[in-house]
């Protein structure tokens, strides 16, 4: 076997036993007994263990050293691309530290659950601070003196910076911030009125997921406490929740999910247990669950299409006609929640945890301040309090898990979806006739062609651009959303 080919075959070794890895991370959020918690988190610095030490096995540096100056193909060039990445990673991180990462952050896991569960930051406090200071020493281990936070946010983001990030945010807020003002003085829209059972919800949310094109016989839809999507190829399982009172948090946290499953599920079967294998990087992870869920699933089209299927399962819904149901879908109002925000106000919340995190990292704000720290933040950019803490710095898990780098690719997605949206409404005019039938074919067959086939061929912003046909930026997203909520306002 020529070195290429040697270091394929290791390659594929690993990425399976990654997905072993994920596999019993999917587990501990959905099937697992709390009691099984320590030693899950054993479980788990024992795998990291075994894919650190073949992340940084000796022979990965002399077989890339061999492929050098071998003709390669787009395919196996983009392959030794990201192999080359996570190695020259890798081996800056020692052994211990990937491995005590792994069982700190799955045993806070649980803590955080429990914690947000009784409303009690300082419970947690001291294992968050651990996670905190571990991922602080990877980063500095990473960083070779450069930005720490930036050296986090490349696992999520390759390329992108706190630098870049924060002047797009620096563009989105006051176009943000003047149109919520703007709406918030008109009448909220009336809501939904009764309870909603469970197990209508969940049968619903699948055909929901089947319209959007999730192959269930790949993967398959569980409850967690914080939906999220798992796994590449040919198991690839999403999570959702129920609420009696709000069954959209159940219907469009499922659109959501399946636009990161169908995302996996749709690159191309050859790049299967390849680096190629799974999406490029979490902002265009996000560009697909958010245009699922936004500009397809929020649509004036899909919700005159979802408003019949919800009566015919719940009965009467408390709204005249399909035109004040897509006005509840779409409502704006105070709220604490990131998960269930409009897409008016959805980046300013991303745009506190950004600011947040960046100061964890940093050192600047001690975990033990960061409660007070979110609650002030809040207040100046909402105007209004905090009640508890699972609706503040408890409602997400990401901070629980080391996920420090995360957040801010929430709203890169979104501006990568607005980009897409232009083009697809572009190439495809009468989408709002086929979303208008529920059929969601037009649009994510164009995705899938577009962006999802590539997985990890190209980098972030390339497989943007190529997709639009111009370089990502925030002017669609800005331009869509403010179209759409003066249109619903009538500003």
């Amino acid at each position: 076997m020529t070195a290429l080919q040697d270091l394929l075959a290791f390659q594929t070794e690993t990425e399976a036993l990654g997905q072993i890895a994920g596999r019993l991370g999917w587990d501990q959020e959905t099937m697992m007994p709390r009691g099984a918690a320590a030693q899950r988190g054993d479980e788990m610095a024992a795998i990291e263990s075994v894919l650190h030490a073949r992340r940084t096995d000796p022979r990965i540096g002399d077989w890339l050293a061999a492929c050098d100056g071998e003709t390669l193909s787009q395919v196996d060039a983009a392959k030794l691309r990201h192999i080359r990445r996570s190695y020259d990673r890798s081996c800056k991180v020692p052994g211990d530290l990937a491995a005590e990462l792994a069982r700190v952050t799955s045993v806070s896991q649980g803590a955080w659950a429990e914690a947000r569960e009784r409303d009690d930051f300082a419970a947690f406090a001291p294992v968050l601070a651990r996670v905190v200071a571990l991922r602080q020493q990877e980063g500095q281990a990473l960083a070779d003196g450069g930005s720490t936070y930036d050296a986090l946010l490349q696992d999520y983001e390759p390329g992108a910076s706190a630098a870049q990030l924060e002047a797009m945010f620096g563009e989105m807020r006051p176009r943000l911030v003047d149109l919520r003002g703007k709406v918030l003085e008109k009448p909220t829209p009336k809501g939904l009125a009764g309870t909603f059972g469970e197990a209508e919800q969940l049968a619903l949310a699948s055909k929901l997921a089947l319209t959007f094109g999730y192959d269930l016989s790949r993967g398959r839809i569980d409850k967690a406490v914080h939906p999220f999507s798992s796994g590449s190829g040919s198991d690839v399982r999403i999570t959702t929740r129920t609420s009696p009172t709000d069954p959209f948090n159940c219907f469009y946290s499922t659109i959501h999910e399946v636009g990161h499953a169908c995302y996996e599920q749709n690159i191309d079967a050859g790049f299967a247990l390849t680096p190629l294998g799974q999406g490029v990087s979490m902002g265009v992870h996000e560009s697909q669950s958010r245009i699922y869920e936004n500009q397809l699933g929020r649509s004036r089209a899909f919700t005159g299409w979802l408003s019949a299927r919800m009566q015919e399962v719940f009965g009467d819904l408390g709204l005249p006609d399909a035109e004040a149901f897509y006005a509840a879908v779409n409502r704006v109002q105070k709220d604490f929640i990131r998960t269930e925000a409009d897409e008016l106000q959805y980046n300013l919340h991303i745009m506190l945890r950004f600011d947040l995190e960046r100061a964890l990292i940093s050192g600047d704000l001690p975990v033990a301040d960061l409660e007070g720290a979110w609650n002030d933040r809040f207040r100046a950019d909402f105007g209004y309090e905090v009640p508890k803490p699972s609706l503040g710095c408890l409602q997400d898990v990401h901070w629980s898990i080391g996920l420090f780098g995360y957040f801010a690719t929430y709203s890169l997605g979104n501006v990568y979806a607005g980009c897409l949206a232009e083009a697809l409404r572009r190439d495809v005019p009468d989408l709002d006739a086929a979303l208008a039938e529920g059929n969601t074919v037009p649009a994510t067959a164009w995705l899938g062609e577009k962006v999802q086939r590539h997985g990890g061929l190209y980098e972030p912003r390339e497989t943007i651009t190529l997709a639009c046909g111009q370089a990502p930026n925030a002017g669609p997203l800005l331009d869509y959303i403010e179209t759409k909520f003066s249109d619903l306002y009538d500003l």
